[in-house]
């Protein structure tokens, strides 16, 4: 075996001072000794890896969680077997190139790594690596199902994505435009519905931030630079409340007696006070208060029943 490759561990992994520095051929019979230093284990041949891992795993289940020794002999296990990572995340190579960092990905499979190497039991004897493998899969999987897709769709749509994607690129070429729904649908021998559901679905893929440019030109007399999304987004107007509740209301106020309707007149168009509206009628104040009262309580139910 080769020898193992000397550089440095992050700090939080260093070995401690009694530890010994081997060579993988010795990992044999030191099953039950101390620990070897391993100062470069991302350097570790593959082969050295896996005999190294199993001294590591033995012995990380008999060390005190929180110990130097128990910190150090857990970074390097992850250290050894991040390979493990790269080869998981090598089968995801379309998506990490269609946007997808790859740093991104190998943190991810790594977090399952971690849990392979926290739940790895050696009296099974089994191949570390098969165990982790695919714990470091599963991980991926999620992390593009959770992040790619902005929205939630079936999964069949998110299959249809890409079928759609790959027809509307051969029909590009083919016409020399962009093909239109019958021609997508005619080529996938898809309904024409399908097609349009799977073309919406394709809109959840990804999002973007409304405070984010839009990325071109407008096409106007002044030709201004992309805006902010948000610049396009449509707001709510207020006044489109109060014309549903004026359009309510109107034929309520048609409804009503020629005095209630001066009642309302004078006491919100020209804000006249109830002891001046009581003057103006030649009543009192409080049956002015009881008349509005009466008046209001009726529109308000008229109103919610509409």
């Amino acid at each position: 075996m080769s020898h193992v490759a000397t550089a440095t561990i992050p700090a939080q992994g260093t070995a401690p001072d009694d530890f010994t520095r081997a060579e993988p051929a010795a990992v044999t019979g030191q099953l039950a000794g101390p620990l070897p230093q391993i100062d470069s284990a991302r350097e570790v041949a593959p082969a050295d890896a896996r005999e190294l891992s199993r001294l590591f795993l033995v012995r990380l289940r008999e060390l005190e969680e929180g110990t130097r020794e128990y910190q150090y002999a857990r970074n390097t296990l992850i250290e050894m077997n991040i390979s493990l990572v790269r080869f998981a995340a090598r089968r995801f190579a379309a998506r990490i190139s269609a946007g997808i960092e790859l740093d991104d990905v190998i943190q991810v499979g790594t977090i399952g790594l971690i849990k392979a190497i926290d739940r790895f039991d050696p009296e099974r004897e089994v191949e570390f690596s098969t165990l982790a493998l695919p714990y470091i899969t599963g991980e991926i999987k999620r992390y593009f199902r959770d992040t790619t897709w902005a929205v939630h769709v079936p999964r069949r749509l998110q299959e249809l994505r890409v079928e759609l994607a790959k027809s509307q690129e051969t029909l590009t070429e083919v016409l020399g435009r962009a093909p239109r729904v019958k021609e997508i649908a005619e080529h996938l021998e898809l309904a024409e519905e399908d097609v349009i559901e799977g073309l919406v679905a394709a809109n959840g893929y990804s999002s973007a931030s409304i405070d984010s440019a839009t990325g071109a030109t407008e096409r106007t007399a002044a030709r201004r630079e992309g805006r902010p999304l948000s610049d396009t987004v449509g707001d709510v107007d207020p006044a489109m409340v109060l014309f549903e509740d004026f359009h309510t209301l109107a034929p309520l106020l048609r409804e009503l007696d020629e005095r209630d309707r001066k009642i309302l007149r004078m006491r919100f168009a020209q804000e006249m006070t109830q002891s001046e509206i009581g003057a103006e009628l030649g009543i009192s104040q409080m049956q002015v208060s009881r008349l509005l009262t009466r008046i209001l309580t009726h529109l308000r139910s008229g109103m919610l029943t509409a």
